[in-house]
Formats: structure tokens, sequence, C-alpha cells
């Protein structure tokens, strides 16, 4: 063989292993890694009920709250109805409330305030490294039609103000070729019962029942809803607690919510 075929074959060869390499390693956003969220309050929560429509049957609730050390966010997902084909399923935190009409496009993107973009995909190990919003990058897609997980994710905050901030923010299913699928809100769950969104947008100026970014000036109406009941369960320890009131209650790590009306169950 001819040593210039040579040569371009073992050019072929090492631009195959960079493109693999690009495929797995981690890449930090343009304005660097995700911090840890440290300062997160105490007793926040913020919950998500996605409810079985014509366009979609997932149900369930997605719950939000203050970790137990105050660093990064406690979810308690459980959703019921994902399709039975389509999947591994993705789903993440994005950028504006779903509207009035229920258009989970005019969600925008992933929260990725650190703007690291979507490719190449998330490295779990490497969770800094991530989009802020790429729950399911971070901590595992769902496989079957029913998906319940519990899990602290560091990089997310509840501090209204801050580009990671969740509260005033939307959760988007979606099929494995990101397609979307389903979207919720999330809105106030603070004394236990789910309320209206009124938030504070990235300036600082308090907005009622919408998020406004100053980032791209867009204004989206968010959508208040009440708890419903959702499967699965989850448990870390062998005592139970309820709640009704603040989030201070509600904050308990390795627990999986099952909210009914007003009522907040845990198996702690």
């Amino acid at each position: 063989m001819p040593s210039f075929i040579k040569t371009v074959a073992a050019i072929a060869v090492l631009a195959t292993a960079v493109v693999a390499q690009s495929d797995t390693t981690p890449v930090t956003g343009k304005l660097g890694d995700a911090p840890l969220q440290s300062s997160n309050p105490a007793g926040v929560a913020y919950i998500a009920t996605f409810t079985s429509n014509s366009k979609s049957n997932i149900s369930g609730n997605v719950l939000a709250l203050t970790s137990s050390d105050d660093v990064g966010v406690n979810f308690q997902i459980a959703l019921t109805g994902l399709p039975a084909e389509g999947g591994p399923f993705l789903y993440h935190i994005h950028d504006y409330p779903v509207p009035a009409d229920g258009n989970c496009t005019a969600t925008g993107a992933h929260v990725d305030p650190y703007v690291r973009g979507e490719t190449p995909v998330c490295d779990a190990s490497s969770p800094a490294t991530c989009q802020v919003g790429d729950l399911s990058g971070k901590h595992g897609k769902p496989t079957n039609e029913t998906f319940s997980a519990t899990y602290v994710d560091k990089y997310v905050s509840t501090v209204p103000g801050q580009g990671a901030f969740m509260g005033n923010r939307s959760i988007v299913v979606h099929y494995a070729n990101k397609t979307r699928i389903a979207c919720a809100n999330f809105v106030d769950y603070t004394n236990g019962t789910a309320g209206t969104n009124t938030t504070t947008s990235t300036n600082g100026t308090i907005v009622s029942g919408s998020s406004t970014r100053t980032a791209s000036s867009q204004t989206g109406p968010a959508t208040s809803g009440s708890a419903s009941k959702t499967s699965g369960a989850a448990s870390s320890s062998s005592s139970a607690a309820a709640s009704t009131g603040a989030a201070s209650q509600l904050s308990v790590n390795g627990a999986l919510v099952a909210a009914v009306g007003g009522l907040a169950l845990f198996v702690i």
C-alpha cells in the first residue's frame, strides 16, 4: 500500500477517535462549570403537576424542595402514563413557564446559564459540566411507563434571581428523539399547597403570575394547579411523617412524595 494511502488511513482513524472522545468528554460551558448552590433558603418548595389530557397520558408530580443541608434541590418524582415506545425518555427544566394554551414549545430551551449547550451529551459523572436543567442527563432517563426517582441536584437554585433558579420555570418530558411529550409549571408549594407562580426575574424585578427573563425579553403566564395523586414510592428509613404546613416540614431527603390535595405524605 502506498505510503500516502497509509497516511490518509491513519488520519481517518485519528479523526474517528477524536469524534468518539468528544461524545463522552465533559464540556465546560462558555461561562464555566455550574457551581454548587450552597445558599438555598431552608423550607422552600415547588411542585409541578402533570395531568393527562388529549395530547399526553402522563400524570403525576415533580416536587422540588431545598435539600436538608441547603445545598441544591431535593427532587422527588412520581410519574405514570409515559408512552410504551419512544424511550428512553428525557426530562429537563426549561427556561419559561407553560403558557395558558399548554404549548410545550413555548417553554424555550433547557436552563443553561453557563452556556454549555446540548452537544455533546451530559456526562453524568461530571454533573457540574452539564446544563443545569438537564435532570435526566445527570440523574438517569425514564425507560418504563411508570417512573419514580428521588435525588439531590446540587446545581439547581431556589434563590430568585439566580440563573440556576427553577421556581419560575417549567419541566418538560421528551421522547428520546427530543420531541416534547408533556410539560408542567413549577408553582410555589412552600405551605404544602400548590399556589401561583410568583417569583422574581433574573434582574430582581418582582413578577406575579408570570416569568419575565430579561435575557430574551419574554414573558409567559404561569398556570397554577393543585397537587394530584401520584404513584410510586421510595424509602430510606423506617418512619413516616405527614405535613400540611411549611416546607420546613417537607424538607426530607430520600423521600418520594405522594401529594393528595393539600396533604403531602412522605415515607422517610
